[in-house]
């Protein structure tokens, strides 16, 4: 039997995939509604697919409780928040799960960190920790990091087909944990150290927040001298080693939005591409206010009320608001005292801001310039709803002619 601990975007459909495969599961997370939820075979997100595997994994017997289980495995799937002021990972989640595993685990027993976390972190806080109680490592306890490498919208599919990490001190236990993973991915699963597993990770995600980086820097470019920025990044791709990403209103999620961090806050003096990068990056909803104030300026639109914010998520078709680019501009935008923007996205089913719209049509009544900050099908499908409004389409989805870009 395997216990995971966590059952958020990663956690949850890790563990209803090994209940699909076969593997004995019971589910652990310290949030009672949550756990309560489930075990009345309600899911907690929306994710494509995920209803369906949900139901063979409850036919499989897979459990969920708020309590750690006595069992051999262990995966760690708990949140890493990064300090703002400081850059660095707290890891307060992680050190707490490892804490309560140990206070029911077998002897032998082999904790695995999933949750992404900053080169160094089970070397700094986890060995510690696990050694003050009196635990030897590698006979008491093994430790693993097998970072995740999933996306919400298409975690299924990535569970499945993604390569996998496993970082170990052991071989043979590297080797042990390759085979449990396995009954559940189909693509290349590389044993290697622990720190190298930590390092890759985050390495994986600041590549891309950098080359995001230079797609937003190119658009400000194109911006100040009235350049199509989505033509010229289009006929740049036609060069064999050239693939430029597509600008866009910022950086959201778990990962690419606070993994560069982690790096920034641990080696400040060699990170100058990366900072600079996270500054471009995190500096976009602030551009996308400068675009909205223009538009403004030039139907001469007074009311701040009259703006209306498509999209909570921080990417398409999901409804995990983490690191949102439009939380982080409706941030920007109170800072300046501009209250009463109007906010509406089909995923997002709870209000979680002020002025948030449930029904779509009731939201394109109250205003007259829509900015599409997220590209849901939804919107792709209801464009002639929207082709008389004042458009900012920061996503590039407009089909009709007029709409502002970034």
């Amino acid at each position: 039997m395997i216990n995971i601990i966590g059952l958020g975007y990663i956690g949850l459909p890790t563990a209803l995939m090994f209940a699909k495969s076969g593997v004995k599961v019971v589910g652990t997370d310290n949030n009672t509604k949550l756990v309560n939820s489930l075990t009345e075979g309600m899911l907690t997100f929306e994710e494509e697919g995920l209803e369906e595997l949900f139901q063979e994994a409850l036919s499989n017997g897979i459990k969920f409780t708020t309590e750690y289980q006595n069992t051999h495995t262990y995966i760690l799937a708990v949140p890493t928040p990064y300090i703002k002021e400081s850059k660095k990972l707290d890891p307060k989640y992680v050190i707490s799960a490892v804490n309560s595993t140990l206070d029911v685990c077998e002897k032998g027993a082999i904790v695995i960190i999933e949750s992404t976390i900053s080169p160094g972190t089970i070397d700094k806080y986890i060995r510690p920790e696990i050694e003050k109680r009196g635990f030897v490592i590698g006979d008491d306890i093994h430790l693993v990091h097998a970072p995740e490498r999933i996306i919400p919208g298409n975690m299924i599919y990535e569970l499945e087909h993604n390569s996998r990490t496993i970082g170990a001190d052991n071989l043979e236990i590297g080797e042990k944990v390759k085979g449990l993973y396995s009954s559940l991915c189909k693509a290349e699963i590389v044993v290697t150290d622990i720190r190298s597993a930590e390092m890759s990770k985050v390495v994986e995600n600041t590549y891309r927040d950098i080359n995001i980086a230079f797609a937003n820097e190119l658009a400000k470019i194109c911006r100040t001298d009235n350049m199509d920025v989505y033509e010229i990044i289009r006929i740049a791709n036609m060069h064999p080693r050239v693939n430029i990403l597509q600008p866009g209103p910022g950086v959201g999620g778990h990962c690419i939005s606070v993994d560069p961090w982690f790096l920034v806050g641990d080696y400040p003096d060699l990170t100058n591409l990366i900072l600079t990068a996270r500054k471009i990056n995190d500096s976009m909803p602030r551009h996308v206010l400068g675009r909205i104030r223009d538009i403004m300026r030039e139907h001469r639109i007074k009311d701040i009320s009259k703006v209306g914010l498509y999209g909570l998520a921080y990417k398409e078709n999901v409804d995990d608001t983490r690191e949102s680019p439009t939380l982080q501009l409706l941030e920007r935008m109170d800072e300046h005292l501009a209250f009463g923007v109007k906010v509406f996205d089909p995923f997002v089913k709870e209000r979680i801001v002020d002025h948030q719209f449930m029904n779509f049509e009731d939201f394109l009544n109250e205003i007259e310039v829509l900015v599409v900050m997220v590209g849901h099908e939804h919107i792709k499908n209801n464009m002639d709803l929207i082709k008389d409004k004042l458009v900012l389409d920061t996503k590039n989805i407009c089909i009709f002619d007029g709409s502002y870009k970034l």
